[in-house]
């Protein structure tokens, strides 16, 4: 085994092993303070240790990866399906990698200052921080098992174990009525999508003869198997990745611990969809007819999105409902054919959005509140707060030169390159359909990133507290930390080093299949980046005129009559729950009581039955003589009857 192979092997096995570990550990006493607490100091020892564990495991991935390399070993033989263990490592992977590492290092530390103090608890510990700690780790563990994996089993292993370490964090503020029935939610709507998910894996595996991704890759697929798997993959995808109409969980997920809005919101879950896309990227580029459909899907989750954000009061939603809109530009620029674009947004995307997160929850734990109405006023008070998040929403927004800008705009030359030049395998009104909605994006993010900004930092104070102030070591550092890439990292798409780690490349060995572009920088500089740029000065500069005549005032006020459609998303959650909840909850009420009143009744009728005929039997053997005679002679009696009736016969 290689030293490369080994890293790429090791990647998932350190965080597992403390998220393992973490889990035994008892939680921490309620009458204990932090100091004296030695479950919660394992707890963060553990999890702290294995993010940086992974950390570093990944960047020595990166380093020392030269080429495209894939290593296994067969694990399960079920007839001529083969199942393996092992691993496929390309420079895309190492770079997720690093993000996925780096982002949940910065929540472990966040965490540690963040949940310090359960709020019904007279001490300042969460007593369930271990098992919390524990979760991430597993978390982390799960979707680096989904980087590396060169088998589709391994992969749906790490896709479904994402999804219940989901559920369970979401769910860690258990006492806020909302968190467990968000968690609820996330795991029903998602379990939706993994039910295709996992067919078309088992569509793609039987197809192929084996599991494996290589052997999937090159094996010839008939055109309807293809199809078929390339839609029932959608489906996971679009659960996973909350792309219409399987969207509604992510922003009812914001009722958990803002550091796990973070680390799902940015380089985890929400990712994973995108990243799996990307590593069967030739099977898509093959069936039009499925790149058609995710265009579609991509374009109305971006506008939606999109339109969703611009009227939330609450600083968490307005986040979530912009990693909507900004995963909408991730699967248009896999519609039109960009693999490269789309992990270079999907990068960039999670150093800006873990920043915003974080820093929004540096906000919160200051005001007490994520109410916009009741911020404001806060960039005096909180200056390196303010800078963070105003490189965080400039980067969201696509101001040159912050990353989200390069990324943003690698997605629109893409889309403009199908529209007008028939470029990727999607019909060209799939270009056009991704290539407007996103410059609509463009503006609408400006104006709802230019909303927050003023709600939440300019203006008077509209809170009675009087000392808001900037985070503590802990809660600073990490927001510090991810501010550096948010502002820096899109300068790597430029042709060099980094975009190479992202395009095409041949393989190490014969066997291994590489699954992404040809060769090309990241970075698209024509005349054409002067309409976007146009669309951002007018969507900031709606909102900022808005905000001028009346500082006191919300923009969103401008919406009119649109601002409830538009806090409500359309409503949509309200359609699903018409015609999807509704009708599932009265067909289990129905079925329940199918249950208990036909199939238990039966069984329990029959029962009392022959309880019955027992009982009248027992009293009939215990009857007195004379009752016995009579008895017998009438049984004699029929029996003859029926004797001479049957023989006149």
């Amino acid at each position: 085994m290689s030293t490369t192979t080994l890293l790429g092997a090791l990647l998932p096995v350190v965080p597992l092993v403390a998220g393992l570990v973490g889990l035994l550990l008892p939680p921490a006493a309620r009458g204990a303070t932090t100091d004296r607490d030695t479950s919660r100091r394992a707890a963060i020892a553990l999890g702290v240790a294995g993010a940086a564990g992974a950390l570093v495991l990944a960047v020595a991935l990166l380093v020392t990866l030269d080429a495209p390399t894939e290593s296994s070993t067969t694990w399960i033989r079920f007839g001529e399906l083969t199942v393996t263990l092992g691993v496929r490592l390309d420079g895309a992977a190492a770079l997720v990698a690093v993000a996925v590492a780096a982002v949940a290092l910065a929540v472990q530390v966040y965490s540690v200052g963040y949940l310090t103090r359960g709020p019904h608890d007279d001490t300042d510990v969460d007593h369930r921080y271990p098992p919390y700690a524990a979760q991430i780790s597993l978390f982390t563990a799960a979707m680096l098992l989904v980087v590396v994996s060169g088998d589709l089993i391994m992969l749906l292993v790490g896709w479904e174990v994402m999804g219940i370490c989901s559920y369970l964090l979401i769910a860690h503020d258990r006492w806020l009525p909302q968190a467990p029935a968000a968690a609820q939610k996330a795991f029903l709507v998602t379990r939706v999508g993994d039910v295709g998910f996992l067919l078309g894996i088992a569509l793609l595996g039987v197809s192929a003869g084996s599991f494996r991704i290589a052997d999937v890759l090159a094996h010839d697929h008939g055109t309807g198997t293809l199809t078929a798997a390339g839609l029932l993959l959608l489906a996971g995808v679009a659960g996973k990745s909350a792309q219409f109409p399987l969207h509604t969980w992510l922003p009812d997920a914001m009722a958990g611990p803002t550091p796990i809005s973070a680390l799902i919101h940015a380089a985890t879950m929400v990712a994973a969809g995108v990243y799996a896309l990307t590593r069967l990227w030739p099977l898509f580029e093959a069936t039009p007819t499925v790149l058609a459909v995710l265009g579609v899907m991509a374009s109305v989750t971006l506008l939606l999105g999109a339109f969703a954000a611009t009227a939330q009061d609450d600083i968490k939603r307005v986040l979530a409902w912009s990693t909507v809109s900004q995963l909408g530009y991730m699967t248009g620029a896999l519609a039109v054919g960009s693999p490269p674009a789309a992990l270079f947004h999907l990068l960039t995307h999670a150093a800006f959005k873990a920043l915003l997160f974080l820093a929004a929850g540096v906000v919160i734990h200051a005001v007490g509140t994520a109410a916009m109405s009741r911020m404001g006023g806060l960039r005096h008070s909180m200056p390196v707060t303010f800078w963070c998040t105003l490189i965080g929403l400039g980067a969201l927004a696509g101001v040159p030169p912050l990353s989200g800008f390069w990324s943003k705009e690698g997605v629109l030359a893409a889309a403009e390159g199908a529209a007008l030049h028939g470029d990727g395998a999607a019909p060209a009104w799939v270009g056009w359909l991704v290539w407007l909605a996103g410059l609509v994006g463009v503006a609408v993010t400006a104006w709802y990133a230019t909303r927050l900004l003023l709600r939440t930092f300019f203006g008077t104070t509209r809170t009675p507290l009087t000392h808001p102030h900037d985070p503590p070591a802990l809660l600073r550092w990490p927001v510090l930390a991810l501010a550096v890439p948010a502002a820096l990292l899109g300068l790597a798409g430029f042709p060099g080093w980094f975009a190479t780690q992202l395009q095409r490349t041949t393989p190490s060995d014969a066997e291994g299949v590489s699954d992404l572009m040809p060769p090309d920088g990241l970075i698209h500089l024509t005349p054409t980046v002067l309409l976007p740029l146009a669309l951002l000065l007018l969507g900031a500069g709606l909102a900022g005129a808005g905000w001028r005549r009346d500082t006191a005032a919300d923009p969103a006020a401008a919406l009119g009559p649109l601002r409830p459609v538009f806090a409500r998303a359309f409503r949509l959650d309200d359609v699903q729950h018409t015609l999807v909840v509704r009708p599932t909850t009265a067909l289990a009420r129905a079925a329940r009581v199918a249950d208990e009143r036909v199939v238990d009744g039966a069984v329990t009728g029959t029962g009392r039955g022959a309880g019955a005929l027992g009982g009248g039997l027992a009293a009939l053997h215990r009857s007195a003589l004379p009752r016995a005679v009579v008895a017998v002679l009438a049984g004699a009696l029929l029996i003859a009857l029926a004797a001479t009736l049957i023989g006149a016969m």
